[in-house]
């Protein structure tokens, strides 16, 4: 028999989806400026203040596709083969997501996708709201580090930092070049040679960036 629980989180699930593909179907359709949380609320079918139960913020209405994510990074530094480095596991996951075509790695050209891509590009409040997501990946990346890698705090998140940096801008860049047009078959190559050479710079550090006969 199923318990009651299980059929109240199920129903929760089914809201949490309802309200999600009502708002971004009605922000794709007219923008996210000029909807109001009034709109999708009454679009799902759900009280103003149930939607603000399951979304906090309007931005949370999209930007939750992403939060699924936010830990990811410690969470593959943790998940790592006995002996391999953290930066070593963090390439190779994420030449892993570029070649399955994830999302999150910004390559990925269904409409759909691509759609959500250019509209958070171009609403300022959802970028912003895209960074607080990049400081909890960054924190979670940190707690990551120092309790399977033996990194001190400091360097822990020195690291962190850079790590999801260079994620955010691979990603961006990628995101950027598809909302424009470009196939995610075209842009595979040079993305996958962009990403080795972010981790090798991340690998090698920047002290002699910009030295002779350095690229």
């Amino acid at each position: 028999m199923t318990s009651e629980p299980g059929l109240r989180e199920r129903k929760k699930q089914r809201t949490h989806t309802a309200i999600s593909e009502a708002a971004v179907e009605l922000f794709l359709r007219h923008g996210f400026d000029q909807v109001s949380v009034a709109q999708v609320a009454e679009a799902a079918e759900v009280s103003r203040r149930t939607l603000f139960a399951y979304f906090p913020a309007k931005e949370d209405l999209v930007v939750h596709r992403f939060a699924d994510h936010e830990a990811e990074l410690g969470q593959v530094v943790r998940a790592r083969p006995a002996g391999m480095a953290p930066l070593e596991a963090l390439r190779v996951r994420y030449l892993d997501a570029l070649a399955r075509r994830d999302p999150i790695t910004g390559l990925n050209d269904l409409p759909p996708i691509v759609a959500l891509y250019r509209m958070v590009l171009e609403t300022p409040a959802l970028v912003a709201r895209m960074y607080r997501f990049q400081a909890g990946a960054e924190r979670a990346l940190a707690d990551a580090l120092r309790e399977t890698a033996a990194v001190g705090e400091f360097a822990a998140r020195l690291a962190a930092v850079q790590i999801v940096a260079v994620h955010w801008m691979l990603m961006l860049d990628n995101a950027r070049l598809l909302a424009a047009g470009e196939a995610a078959d075209e842009r595979y190559a040079g993305a996958a040679n962009e990403a080795e050479q972010a981790f090798a710079l991340l690998a090698n550090g920047v002290g002699r960036l910009g030295a002779p006969g350095v690229a």
